[in-house]
């Protein structure tokens, strides 16, 4: 008897906990069911229809303009008409897929058949069944880059001589950093520091210009909150998880464990480099391409430097320097790739938001490390001091080459 009582207690504050559980949600269900239906005495309905057209991506083809826009407004949106033009628009025929009206955050394809000239500048104007215009400006046509082994192959090595090849002439400064003093570890590591700080900075301010062209309802600013979160507390953790991994080899592995720490962040951050330089090719932005290649590849040359910093003092098997410097500079690769190919403001706010959390969190690590080895006064001498303005102004100096 005691056993059934218990038991029926037991099933007593469960009941109260699921209805507990639910009570809030249903309640305010039936507040909304009431404003709804019995209405507050407000007009809440727009007095005329709320479209918003998106434009995404512009893909120019011989003989024909691709525009892939999405709906952000609240109400899907009726296509009923297309302008193409510069000083004056003319209308033409176009196709529209997978239908001419396109729900809310509906994406679509609308396929003009236009025989563009290189090199002229274009306006686009969509035209809705309620006659709102939506326009975009091209300032120069070109053809976008169509995915093939040439072109890809194309897209890939130039990832190799932005990222790749600088991070390695970087590296080869170690036998000299290896003759420095023993005090100049501190400011080796501080020189590093000073170097990710302009870069995590540099891509939050990217992030942030970026974020002005992502539609509405998918937050820009809000973005680079999630990627700037998961990319701080992600690399924590991994960090974390490594160090529990290699205790077991001694305090000789937390060098380079940091050093890979670092090629990551750097490696990140480099997939943004990438997007950069694949994004402004495949908007026909020739001369904007010529410069960004020439100036990332000046500013990550320092980029070798920050990667071996911490390996300076220790002694590794050298197929480590090929791993780092593959680590650091590799993701360029798939950044001018996924630039060329599949540019998107979201994609390009997501990954710069992540580099800079990576950047920052390596920036602690650092920081961590120079306390453990030479003690948390370290941090405030007059060589950390000196390392980490020398740092920013390399940084600084060598962004002067990125013109954007």
């Amino acid at each position: 008897m005691a056993e059934t009582a218990q038991s029926k207690v037991r099933m007593n504050s469960r009941s109260l906990l699921v209805a507990s559980a639910l009570m809030p949600a249903l309640l305010l269900g039936g507040i909304l069911y009431l404003l709804f239906a019995r209405g507050t005495g407000l007009r809440l309905a727009a007095p005329a229809p709320i479209e918003k057209l998106e434009f995404e991506r512009v893909v120019f083809r011989p003989g024909e303009i691709r525009v892939h826009v999405i709906n952000t407004g609240p109400e899907p949106v009726a296509l009923a008409q297309v302008q193409v033009g510069w000083i004056s628009r003319a209308s033409w025929e176009f196709e529209i897929s997978p239908g001419p009206t396109i729900p809310r955050l509906g994406r679509a394809v609308v396929r003009i058949p236009y025989p563009w000239t290189p090199g002229e500048p274009y306006e686009i104007a969509l035209i809705t069944a309620n006659t709102l215009v939506f326009t975009h400006e091209i300032e120069m046509a070109a053809e976008t880059p169509v995915p093939g082994p040439q072109m890809l192959g194309a897209f890939a090595l130039l990832g190799v001589y932005v990222g790749v090849i600088p991070v390695f002439l970087g590296i080869l400064w170690l036998p000299f950093l290896r003759t420095l003093p023993r005090q100049w570890y501190s400011f080796l590591l501080s020189l590093t520091a000073g170097l990710l700080v302009f870069l995590g900075v540099d891509a939050l301010e990217d992030a942030l210009e970026n974020a002005e062209q992502v539609p509405g309802p998918f937050q820009g600013v809000a973005l680079i909150l999630i990627g700037l979160s998961l990319s701080v507390l992600g690399l924590y953790a991994l960090t974390g998880w490594l160090k529990r991994r290699r205790q077991s080899a001694g305090e000789a592995s937390a060098p380079l464990l940091l050093a890979y720490t670092i090629a990551f962040g750097i490696g990140v951050h480099n997939l943004g480099e990438g997007l950069a330089i694949g994004g402004a090719y495949a908007l026909g932005e020739f001369a904007t391409t010529f410069l960004l290649i020439v100036g990332f590849m000046v500013h990550n040359l320092t980029e070798g430097i920050a990667v071996v910093s911490p390996v300076v003092r220790t002694q590794f098997h050298w197929s480590h320097l090929v791993w780092l410097g593959l680590l650091a500079g590799g993701p360029t690769i798939a950044g001018t790739l996924t630039g060329a190919f599949a540019y998107t403001a979201v994609w390009a706010v997501l990954f710069l938001a992540i580099g800079a959390g990576a950047v920052f969190q390596v920036v602690i690590e650092i920081a961590r490390h120079q306390a453990r080895q030479a003690g948390v006064g370290s941090l405030a001498t007059g060589a950390s001091f000196a390392g980490f303005a020398l740092g920013l102004l390399l940084m600084y100096l060598t962004g002067l080459f990125v013109t954007v």
